[in-house]
């Protein structure tokens, strides 16, 4: 090799040397559930679909069982940017505007087919809502259906009048007000105590809750009305959106699109492999008797009318899409 070219070849390595290598981008993600619920297992899916799609540039790393913020604190770390990403359950927000529990009224949509329709009619309004905080949607799962536990079988509703019922958000006690029972808010990690120090003696969550907190320890009865689909939603920070190069971006949404569209798979398996693990530790899965099934879509009727009051035009415009639907 010549002078010239080892100069030249030395040229280049150097040049090579001085150029700055690409930036990782390092996301923390708070979610509430633990790593063994299938919506935090496809979190960690999405999170790899986008560390392998960016070459390692955009690394998430999920924080489940709310070790980084609790549920209530998550979407308000997301908005301000605490954290960049995170996961919610949708309708928490619903005291912010009724859109958001659209998904958790009673008998409205109460199987996966009609909880797909209802999400297409009320994402646009969704996103706009959360848009205008400052965060962009990203996916969103349905739970399996939201049945009720209870410490014995009931099949006259008026035997549920003064029960202590676990509630979760503002759907949840107003059922229970419907119904007679008295709503404690309680998370799902605190399930187990809530049973165990008396606070609570019935719930309405679905399999994968109950399976999760071994609900089998403190309730013996599984009545499977499959009430409502609620849905967690993922969702990012728009500026530490648009800050990511577009790629990233690409990348970021077509991970989202496939852990929605396996998501919603995994929810619907998980209702059959769920409720059979109850039986299988010794709940009774029963069917509601018909003066319970009858009390029981008499207060999704009542919440529905309540709902639409409350929810105005947009709800309207959300029912009279879904019903087109149908």
């Amino acid at each position: 090799m010549t002078l010239s070219l080892r100069r030249l070849a030395l040229a280049t390595a150097l040049t090579a040397l001085a150029l700055p290598a690409a930036a990782q981008t390092a996301w923390d993600m708070p979610t509430p559930y633990g790593d063994t619920v299938f919506h935090t297992q496809n979190i960690s899916q999405f999170a790899n679909d986008v560390r392998e799609a960016t070459d390692g540039q955009l690394d998430i790393t999920v924080h489940s069982a709310g070790s980084l913020f609790g549920h209530p604190e998550i979407k308000d770390a997301v908005r301000r940017g605490l954290a960049p990403i995170g996961e919610i359950l949708l309708s928490r927000l619903a005291n912010e505007n009724p859109v958001f529990e659209a998904d958790s009224i009673p008998f409205l949509a109460d199987g996966y087919e009609d909880a797909s329709a209802l999400w297409a009619a009320s994402r646009p309004a969704v996103e706009q809502l959360l848009a205008d905080q400052g965060l962009t949607l990203l996916y969103a799962v349905p739970w399996p259906g939201q049945s009720l536990y209870l410490t014995e079988e009931v099949t006259d509703p008026a035997a549920l009048q003064g029960v202590s019922f676990r509630a979760y958000n503002t759907a949840t006690e107003q059922l229970a007000n419907l119904l007679g029972m008295v709503p404690t808010q309680v998370e799902a990690g605190d399930i187990p105590t809530a049973f165990a120090t008396g606070r609570v003696s019935a719930m309405m969550t679905s399999p994968s809750t109950g399976v999760s907190s071994q609900a089998w320890d403190f309730t013996s009865v599984f009545v499977d009305v499959n009430a409502w689909l609620p849905k967690n939603v993922v969702f990012v920070n728009t500026d530490a959106f648009e800050a990511l190069p577009e790629d990233q971006q690409t990348a970021l949404m077509e991970a989202a699109a496939a852990a929605e569209a396996r998501g919603w798979e995994m929810s619907e398996a998980e209702t059959a492999t769920q409720t059979a693990a109850l039986a299988d530790n010794g709940m009774s899965v029963v069917q509601p008797s018909d003066a319970l099934a009858t009390a029981l879509a008499e207060a999704g009727e009542t919440m529905t009318a309540e709902w639409l009051e409350r929810a105005g035009a947009a709800g309207t415009a959300i029912l009279e899409a879904y019903e087109a639907a149908q």
